[in-house]
Protein backbone atom coordinates (compact mmCIF):
# COMPACT_ATOMS: atom_id res chain seq x y z
CA UNK A 1 0.00 0.00 0.00
CA UNK A 2 1.41 3.39 -1.00
CA UNK A 3 2.04 6.22 1.41
CA UNK A 4 -0.69 8.30 -0.28
CA UNK A 5 -3.30 5.63 0.38
CA UNK A 6 -2.23 5.33 3.99
CA UNK A 7 -2.38 9.09 4.51
CA UNK A 8 -5.90 9.16 3.02
CA UNK A 9 -6.92 6.52 5.56
CA UNK A 10 -5.37 8.56 8.36
CA UNK A 11 -7.23 11.71 7.27
CA UNK A 12 -10.39 9.60 7.06
CA UNK A 13 -9.82 8.59 10.65
CA UNK A 14 -13.37 9.53 11.60
CA UNK A 15 -14.44 6.53 9.55
CA UNK A 16 -12.12 4.16 11.41
CA UNK A 17 -13.44 3.00 14.73
CA UNK A 18 -10.97 2.96 17.58
CA UNK A 19 -10.01 -0.67 17.99
CA UNK A 20 -10.41 -2.23 21.39
CA UNK A 21 -7.24 -3.78 22.82
CA UNK A 22 -6.80 -7.41 21.83
CA UNK A 23 -7.00 -10.21 24.37
CA UNK A 24 -3.70 -11.93 23.72
CA UNK A 25 -2.14 -15.30 24.37
CA UNK A 26 1.51 -14.41 24.85
CA UNK A 27 4.41 -16.75 24.26
CA UNK A 28 8.14 -16.32 24.82
CA UNK A 29 10.74 -17.91 22.55
CA UNK A 30 14.19 -18.40 24.08
CA UNK A 31 17.05 -19.60 21.84
CA UNK A 32 19.08 -21.75 24.21
CA UNK A 33 22.62 -22.24 22.95
CA UNK A 34 25.45 -22.27 25.51
CA UNK A 35 23.38 -20.38 28.09
CA UNK A 36 23.15 -22.92 30.92
CA UNK A 37 24.53 -20.38 33.39
CA UNK A 38 21.68 -17.92 32.79
CA UNK A 39 18.66 -19.53 31.15
CA UNK A 40 16.93 -20.77 34.32
CA UNK A 41 17.08 -17.29 35.85
CA UNK A 42 15.68 -15.81 32.63
CA UNK A 43 12.75 -18.25 32.74
CA UNK A 44 12.16 -17.56 36.44
CA UNK A 45 11.83 -13.82 35.77
CA UNK A 46 9.18 -14.15 33.06
CA UNK A 47 5.89 -12.81 34.41
CA UNK A 48 2.47 -14.51 34.71
CA UNK A 49 1.11 -12.66 31.67
CA UNK A 50 2.98 -15.20 29.53
CA UNK A 51 1.08 -18.38 28.77
CA UNK A 52 3.80 -20.47 27.14
CA UNK A 53 7.61 -20.46 27.08
CA UNK A 54 9.47 -22.21 24.26
CA UNK A 55 13.12 -22.94 25.02
CA UNK A 56 14.83 -23.99 21.80
CA UNK A 57 17.87 -26.26 22.09
CA UNK A 58 19.69 -25.54 18.84
CA UNK A 59 21.84 -28.70 18.97
CA UNK A 60 23.59 -27.14 21.97
CA UNK A 61 26.82 -28.90 23.02
CA UNK A 62 25.86 -28.17 26.63
CA UNK A 63 22.56 -30.03 26.11
CA UNK A 64 20.67 -27.00 27.37
CA UNK A 65 17.31 -28.49 26.47
CA UNK A 66 17.79 -31.53 28.70
CA UNK A 67 19.22 -29.26 31.40
CA UNK A 68 16.06 -27.14 31.35
CA UNK A 69 13.81 -30.20 31.42
CA UNK A 70 15.63 -31.60 34.45
CA UNK A 71 15.94 -28.37 36.43
CA UNK A 72 12.91 -26.23 35.55
CA UNK A 73 9.50 -26.98 37.07
CA UNK A 74 7.62 -24.12 35.37
CA UNK A 75 4.61 -25.81 33.66
CA UNK A 76 4.62 -23.16 30.94
CA UNK A 77 7.97 -24.31 29.58
CA UNK A 78 8.13 -26.48 26.48
CA UNK A 79 11.54 -27.49 25.14
CA UNK A 80 11.99 -27.64 21.36
CA UNK A 81 14.98 -29.53 19.96
CA UNK A 82 16.74 -28.81 16.66
CA UNK A 83 18.54 -31.89 15.39
CA UNK A 84 21.29 -29.76 13.83
CA UNK A 85 22.56 -26.30 14.68
CA UNK A 86 20.66 -23.75 12.60
CA UNK A 87 21.87 -20.54 14.23
CA UNK A 88 19.85 -18.01 16.17
CA UNK A 89 17.44 -17.51 13.27
CA UNK A 90 16.80 -21.23 12.94
CA UNK A 91 16.18 -21.51 16.68
CA UNK A 92 13.74 -18.60 16.73
CA UNK A 93 11.87 -19.93 13.69
CA UNK A 94 11.50 -23.30 15.42
CA UNK A 95 10.02 -21.51 18.44
CA UNK A 96 7.73 -19.45 16.22
CA UNK A 97 6.40 -22.57 14.51
CA UNK A 98 5.68 -24.24 17.85
CA UNK A 99 3.91 -21.12 19.15
CA UNK A 100 1.81 -20.78 15.98
CA UNK A 101 0.84 -24.45 16.19
CA UNK A 102 -0.31 -23.92 19.80
CA UNK A 103 -2.44 -20.91 18.87
CA UNK A 104 -0.35 -18.21 20.53
CA UNK A 105 -1.12 -14.62 19.50
CA UNK A 106 2.08 -12.72 20.29
CA UNK A 107 5.55 -14.21 20.20
CA UNK A 108 8.23 -12.41 22.22
CA UNK A 109 11.84 -13.40 21.58
CA UNK A 110 14.23 -13.11 24.52
CA UNK A 111 17.82 -14.35 24.56
CA UNK A 112 18.76 -16.86 27.23
CA UNK A 113 22.06 -15.22 28.21
CA UNK A 114 20.61 -12.77 30.72
CA UNK A 115 21.29 -9.64 28.65
CA UNK A 116 17.57 -8.91 28.12
CA UNK A 117 15.35 -8.13 31.10
CA UNK A 118 12.17 -10.25 30.99
CA UNK A 119 10.49 -7.60 33.15
CA UNK A 120 10.35 -5.34 30.06
CA UNK A 121 8.11 -7.77 28.18
CA UNK A 122 4.85 -5.79 28.75
CA UNK A 123 6.49 -2.76 27.11
CA UNK A 124 6.98 -4.80 23.95
CA UNK A 125 3.49 -6.29 23.94
CA UNK A 126 1.35 -3.23 24.74
CA UNK A 127 1.88 -1.40 21.39
CA UNK A 128 0.73 -4.57 19.62
CA UNK A 129 -2.20 -5.03 21.97
CA UNK A 130 -3.33 -1.46 21.31
CA UNK A 131 -2.91 -1.61 17.50
CA UNK A 132 0.00 0.83 17.50
CA UNK A 133 2.53 -1.56 15.96
CA UNK A 134 2.83 -4.93 14.26
CA UNK A 135 6.37 -5.61 15.48
CA UNK A 136 8.33 -4.15 18.35
CA UNK A 137 12.06 -4.35 18.95
CA UNK A 138 14.50 -3.11 21.53
CA UNK A 139 16.72 -0.08 21.12
CA UNK A 140 19.68 0.28 23.48
CA UNK A 141 20.59 3.75 22.17
CA UNK A 142 17.76 5.90 23.58
CA UNK A 143 19.63 6.86 26.74
CA UNK A 144 22.82 8.90 26.51
CA UNK A 145 24.05 7.43 29.79
CA UNK A 146 23.40 3.91 28.54
CA UNK A 147 25.32 4.61 25.34
CA UNK A 148 28.32 5.87 27.31
CA UNK A 149 28.75 2.43 28.88
CA UNK A 150 28.96 0.62 25.56
CA UNK A 151 32.27 -0.43 24.00
CA UNK A 152 33.27 1.96 21.20
CA UNK A 153 33.59 -0.81 18.64
CA UNK A 154 30.04 -1.94 19.43
CA UNK A 155 28.79 1.64 19.05
CA UNK A 156 30.50 2.05 15.69
CA UNK A 157 29.33 -1.33 14.43
CA UNK A 158 25.72 -0.65 15.40
CA UNK A 159 25.79 2.76 13.74
CA UNK A 160 27.04 1.27 10.47
CA UNK A 161 24.60 -1.66 10.58
CA UNK A 162 21.72 0.65 11.48
CA UNK A 163 22.38 2.90 8.50
CA UNK A 164 22.62 -0.05 6.11
CA UNK A 165 19.39 -1.49 7.53
CA UNK A 166 17.57 1.79 7.05
CA UNK A 167 18.38 1.62 3.34
CA UNK A 168 17.62 -2.07 2.84
CA UNK A 169 14.42 -2.18 4.92
CA UNK A 170 12.99 1.31 4.42
CA UNK A 171 12.58 1.84 8.18
CA UNK A 172 14.46 5.11 8.46
CA UNK A 173 13.25 5.89 12.01
CA UNK A 174 14.54 2.75 13.73
CA UNK A 175 17.95 2.02 15.21
CA UNK A 176 19.84 -0.92 16.73
CA UNK A 177 18.69 -3.40 14.03
CA UNK A 178 20.54 -6.40 15.48
CA UNK A 179 18.70 -6.10 18.80
CA UNK A 180 17.09 -9.48 19.41
CA UNK A 181 14.48 -8.43 21.97
CA UNK A 182 11.39 -8.47 19.75
CA UNK A 183 7.65 -9.12 19.71
CA UNK A 184 5.39 -9.91 16.76
CA UNK A 185 1.70 -10.72 16.29
CA UNK A 186 0.77 -14.02 14.65
CA UNK A 187 -1.25 -12.21 11.96
CA UNK A 188 1.88 -10.41 10.79
CA UNK A 189 4.16 -13.41 11.29
CA UNK A 190 1.88 -15.54 9.12
CA UNK A 191 2.54 -13.18 6.19
CA UNK A 192 6.27 -13.91 6.30
CA UNK A 193 7.77 -16.97 4.64
CA UNK A 194 9.65 -18.46 7.57
CA UNK A 195 11.54 -20.83 5.28
CA UNK A 196 13.21 -17.86 3.54
CA UNK A 197 14.36 -16.04 6.67
CA UNK A 198 18.09 -15.82 7.30
CA UNK A 199 19.16 -18.43 9.82
CA UNK A 200 22.17 -16.87 11.51
CA UNK A 201 23.34 -13.37 12.48
CA UNK A 202 21.45 -11.66 9.66
CA UNK A 203 18.16 -12.95 11.08
CA UNK A 204 16.99 -9.80 12.92
CA UNK A 205 17.88 -7.61 9.95
CA UNK A 206 16.18 -9.97 7.51
CA UNK A 207 13.02 -9.82 9.63
CA UNK A 208 12.99 -6.04 9.21
CA UNK A 209 13.51 -6.39 5.46
CA UNK A 210 10.61 -8.85 5.19
CA UNK A 211 8.39 -6.68 7.40
CA UNK A 212 9.22 -3.66 5.25
CA UNK A 213 8.07 -5.54 2.15
CA UNK A 214 4.74 -6.16 3.91
CA UNK A 215 4.58 -2.52 5.06
CA UNK A 216 4.22 -3.52 8.69
CA UNK A 217 4.64 -0.87 11.37
CA UNK A 218 7.78 -1.38 13.47
CA UNK A 219 8.31 0.42 16.77
CA UNK A 220 11.50 0.79 18.80
CA UNK A 221 11.22 0.14 22.55
CA UNK A 222 13.84 1.82 24.79
CA UNK A 223 15.86 -0.61 26.87
CA UNK A 224 19.15 -0.72 28.72
CA UNK A 225 22.15 -2.68 27.52
CA UNK A 226 23.15 -5.41 29.95
CA UNK A 227 26.45 -7.17 29.42
CA UNK A 228 26.76 -10.55 31.06
CA UNK A 229 29.85 -12.75 31.10
CA UNK A 230 28.90 -14.38 27.80
CA UNK A 231 31.36 -13.85 24.96
CA UNK A 232 29.72 -12.77 21.74
CA UNK A 233 30.21 -15.02 18.74
CA UNK A 234 29.65 -12.09 16.42
CA UNK A 235 33.00 -11.33 14.80
CA UNK A 236 32.95 -7.99 12.98
CA UNK A 237 35.71 -8.91 10.53
CA UNK A 238 33.81 -12.02 9.52
CA UNK A 239 30.31 -10.61 9.10
CA UNK A 240 30.96 -7.19 7.54
CA UNK A 241 31.56 -8.47 3.96
CA UNK A 242 28.54 -10.78 4.19
CA UNK A 243 26.30 -8.08 5.67
CA UNK A 244 27.34 -5.50 3.06
CA UNK A 245 26.61 -7.91 0.23
CA UNK A 246 23.21 -8.84 1.64
CA UNK A 247 22.27 -5.23 2.40
CA UNK A 248 23.22 -4.13 -1.13
CA UNK A 249 21.11 -6.90 -2.65
CA UNK A 250 18.11 -6.22 -0.40
CA UNK A 251 18.34 -2.46 -0.98
CA UNK A 252 18.26 -2.83 -4.76
CA UNK A 253 15.43 -5.37 -4.54
CA UNK A 254 13.38 -3.12 -2.24
CA UNK A 255 13.75 -0.05 -4.41
CA UNK A 256 12.87 -1.90 -7.61
CA UNK A 257 9.84 -3.60 -6.08
CA UNK A 258 8.55 -0.57 -4.15
CA UNK A 259 9.03 2.11 -6.80
CA UNK A 260 8.99 0.35 -10.15
CA UNK A 261 6.66 -2.63 -9.64
CA UNK A 262 4.26 -2.10 -6.74
CA UNK A 263 3.98 1.64 -7.25
CA UNK A 264 5.11 4.25 -9.76
CA UNK A 265 5.09 7.85 -8.59
CA UNK A 266 7.02 11.09 -8.90
CA UNK A 267 9.64 9.51 -6.66
CA UNK A 268 10.05 6.74 -9.24
CA UNK A 269 10.58 9.34 -11.97
CA UNK A 270 13.11 11.16 -9.79
CA UNK A 271 14.98 7.92 -9.19
CA UNK A 272 15.12 6.86 -12.85
CA UNK A 273 16.10 10.25 -14.28
CA UNK A 274 18.46 10.95 -11.38
CA UNK A 275 20.39 7.76 -12.09
CA UNK A 276 20.39 8.39 -15.84
CA UNK A 277 21.59 11.98 -15.51
CA UNK A 278 24.30 11.17 -12.97
CA UNK A 279 25.44 8.13 -14.91
CA UNK A 280 25.47 10.05 -18.19
CA UNK A 281 27.29 13.04 -16.72
CA UNK A 282 29.92 10.88 -15.02
CA UNK A 283 30.46 8.78 -18.15
CA UNK A 284 30.80 11.86 -20.37
CA UNK A 285 33.14 13.52 -17.86
CA UNK A 286 35.40 10.46 -17.58
CA UNK A 287 35.57 10.05 -21.37
CA UNK A 288 36.46 13.72 -21.89
CA UNK A 289 39.02 13.62 -19.09
CA UNK A 290 40.76 10.59 -20.65
CA UNK A 291 40.69 12.32 -24.04
CA UNK A 292 42.16 15.49 -22.48
CA UNK A 293 44.99 13.54 -20.81
CA UNK A 294 45.89 11.68 -23.97
CA UNK A 295 45.73 14.70 -26.27
CA UNK A 296 47.35 17.14 -23.85
CA UNK A 297 44.59 19.70 -24.43
CA UNK A 298 42.68 21.25 -21.54
CA UNK A 299 38.93 20.65 -21.74
CA UNK A 300 36.86 23.72 -22.56
CA UNK A 301 34.53 25.31 -20.02
CA UNK A 302 31.57 24.20 -22.12
CA UNK A 303 32.72 20.57 -21.91
CA UNK A 304 33.08 20.87 -18.13
CA UNK A 305 29.57 22.31 -17.85
CA UNK A 306 28.15 19.55 -20.07
CA UNK A 307 29.62 17.00 -17.65
CA UNK A 308 28.83 18.80 -14.39
CA UNK A 309 25.25 19.92 -15.08
CA UNK A 310 23.74 16.43 -15.49
CA UNK A 311 25.59 15.28 -12.37
CA UNK A 312 24.20 18.17 -10.32
CA UNK A 313 20.66 17.73 -11.64
CA UNK A 314 20.81 13.98 -11.14
CA UNK A 315 22.07 14.41 -7.60
CA UNK A 316 19.19 16.77 -6.79
CA UNK A 317 16.68 14.29 -8.20
CA UNK A 318 18.17 11.48 -6.12
CA UNK A 319 17.96 13.67 -3.01
CA UNK A 320 14.29 14.25 -3.83
CA UNK A 321 13.77 10.50 -4.12
CA UNK A 322 15.55 9.91 -0.82
CA UNK A 323 13.38 12.50 0.96
CA UNK A 324 10.25 10.77 -0.37
CA UNK A 325 11.54 7.34 0.65
CA UNK A 326 12.22 8.53 4.20
CA UNK A 327 8.67 9.91 4.47
CA UNK A 328 7.16 6.78 2.90
CA UNK A 329 7.33 4.59 6.02
CA UNK A 330 4.23 2.57 6.98
CA UNK A 331 1.93 4.44 9.35
CA UNK A 332 -1.09 2.20 9.79
CA UNK A 333 -0.38 -1.20 11.38
CA UNK A 334 -1.43 -4.24 9.40
CA UNK A 335 -3.38 -5.31 12.48
CA UNK A 336 -5.66 -2.31 11.93
CA UNK A 337 -5.95 -2.78 8.19
CA UNK A 338 -6.73 -6.48 8.44
CA UNK A 339 -9.11 -6.00 11.35
CA UNK A 340 -10.96 -3.15 9.57
CA UNK A 341 -10.90 -4.11 5.87
CA UNK A 342 -13.66 -1.61 5.00
CA UNK A 343 -12.63 1.22 7.29
CA UNK A 344 -11.59 3.49 4.40
CA UNK A 345 -15.03 3.39 2.79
Amino acid sequence: MSSTTEMNMIHAGSGMDTAAPLPLRIAVVIPSYKVKAHVLDVIRRIGPEVERIYAVDDACPQQSGRFIQENCSDPRVKVVFNEVNLGVGGAVVAGYRAALADGMDVMVKIDGDGQMAPELLPDFVEPIRNFLADYTKGNRFYSFYNVRSMPRMRLFGNAVLSFMTKISSGYWSIFDPTNGYTAIHRTVLSRIDLDNLARRYFFETDMLVKLGAERAVVLDIPMEAVYADEESGLKISRIVPEFMRKHAFESIKRVIYSYLIRDFSFASVSLVFGLLLMGGGLSFGVIEWIHSVRSGHVASSGTVILAALPIILGFQLLLSFLAYDISNQPRIPLLQLLRHPYSAR
